[in-house]
């Protein structure tokens, strides 16, 4: 306690030195960042595998390769976004200049989570030293070896008092929570988020809670039936179905349904082999407890792909369960894994008054070619972000702000709403004082008249 104490006392000192001010200090402390990544790449690689058996493949795509877009994205744009934004005013403020300022907030903490350890943990800290900050960095403990390699890698690229992380298990998130810090950036369950607002709230500490929720899939009868089921095994079936945005369960349109599951068949085949269970660049479950919590789940309603598993490498093959209903223990809570339970439908409209009764989930994947159809699901389900026609894909553009509403989430980031997540914006009004318009003060009936015109 007495060390994070210090830590975030130092970093409070450095933040007020006014270094992290300049952009010609942050833009070489982005570059030292994507430096340090690009000189631990095979170490990465490793820690990455160790933990979670990535492929050298889905840790570029997953991992490292947002995070390079990411930060050259940044690059290119952040002086722009630093730049005082010229604002508008009304007649009655004749003679001012008005003007956004992006300050930042000061010293951050983010928490990062296990399903994307190094992604999640390294994208909110882009945000926070291109906007100025100081940063604490809590990584997972459920991804030791990722855990282990990020504090290595940040001790050796920055100054502390600049960047820092905290290892250790949840009491040492409790105890970072009861320090004073001037911004929250969370990422993981709404359970946990809800404590982390709970603890920001006595500083009135403003949080980013990037949460999750179960996420719809709706392929309709009109839907690119083999593009679509495509999609959804990639979308699903990467990182084994630990990604807060994969679909968690699907609702498809009983004509349609016999043939989606067939070109599902194939595409998981085709992705992940015959027997992924066997597949080396299967990735695995976790740990031993999120696998334990996943395995029932196979024995609900009737299992019409995969089902097998292998407790020893903590793996889940690819699953499709059908007749499965909202009674089921499947779709109480989000699924996390790699098990895709599916809902039969026959009218659109009934399938978006059920959503509209549920939590507003972080994503919404819609396959269907009329855009009628389309546009009736947009306009009448809330959701933090999603696709038509894909899954996922919308995540990966920077010019999109990424995060969810309600039990899954509040504020979002990537490209320049990660900037904007981590500034103040200040509004400057510049007046003048050649002249000073009268009708603004008291005392006068020409005054009052003039006011009465303008403000009617």
């Amino acid at each position: 306690m007495e060390q994070i104490v210090n830590l975030v006392r130092n970093q409070r000192e450095f933040f007020n030195s006014g270094k992290t001010l300049h952009y010609s200090y942050r833009k070489h402390q982005l570059k030292l960042l994507k430096n340090m990544l690009k000189a631990y790449e095979k170490e990465i690689h490793q820690a990455l595998y160790s933990d979670l058996n990535k492929s050298a493949y889905e840790t570029h795509t997953t991992e490292l390769g947002f995070l390079y877009s990411e930060i050259d994205f940044t690059l290119k744009h952040l002086k722009k976004w630093m730049d005082p934004e010229k604002a508008d005013a009304p007649i009655t403020h004749k003679g001012t200049r008005n003007y956004i300022y992006k300050e930042p907030y000061g010293v951050i903490l983010t928490i990062a989570p296990w399903n994307y350890p190094l992604h999640l943990a390294i994208a909110p800290l882009i945000g926070a030293i291109a906007a100025g900050n100081t940063a604490v960095l809590k990584p997972s403990e459920f991804t030791q070896s990722t855990s282990s390699l990020v504090a290595e890698m940040i001790k050796e690229t920055f100054d502390p008092s600049f960047i820092a992380v905290v290892e250790g298990a949840k009491e040492v998130t409790k105890q970072l929570l009861e320090q004073r810090f001037d911004y929250i950036f969370f990422t993981g369950s709404t359970a946990v988020g809800k404590i982390v607002m709970q603890h920001a709230s006595k500083n009135l500490t403003p949080v980013t809670l990037e949460l999750g929720g179960k996420s719809p899939a709706i392929i309709d009868k009109d839907a690119n039936i083999d593009l679509a089921a495509k999609r959804l095994v990639w979308g699903k079936f990467t990182n084994a179905g630990q990604t807060c945005v994969a679909p968690d369960y699907l609702y498809v349109h009983s004509k349609i349904k016999s043939k989606l599951v067939k070109a599902i068949k194939k595409y998981i085949t085709e992705m992940y082999s015959k027997w992924p269970l066997e597949n080396d660049d299967y990735i695995r479950i976790v740990n031993k407890n999120h696998f334990n919590r996943l395995r029932p789940f196979l024995s609900n309603g009737k299992l019409v792909i995969g089902g097998g598993f292998n407790e020893e490498d903590l793996k889940i093959e690819p699953t499709i369960l059908d007749e499965i209903t909202w009674n089921d223990p499947v779709m109480q809570d989000e699924i996390f894994g790699p098990i895709l339970p599916l809902v039969t439908f026959t009218d659109l409209q009934h399938v978006i008054t059920e959503l509209k009764g549920r939590e507003k989930p972080l994503a919404l994947y819609y396959f269907g070619e009329k855009e009628k159809s389309q546009q009736n699901v947009l306009e009448n389900v809330a959701f933090g972000g999603g696709c038509i026609n894909d899954t996922l894909y919308h995540l990966a553009n920077p010019h999109l702000p990424f995060g969810g509403v309600g039990n899954s989430g509040m504020g979002a980031y990537h490209g320049k709403y990660s900037f904007n997540t981590f500034s103040h914006q200040k509004s400057i009004l510049r007046q003048t004082t050649k002249f000073d318009l009268p009708f603004r003060y008291p005392g006068s009936k020409l005054s009052f008249a003039i006011v009465k015109k303008i403000m009617k």
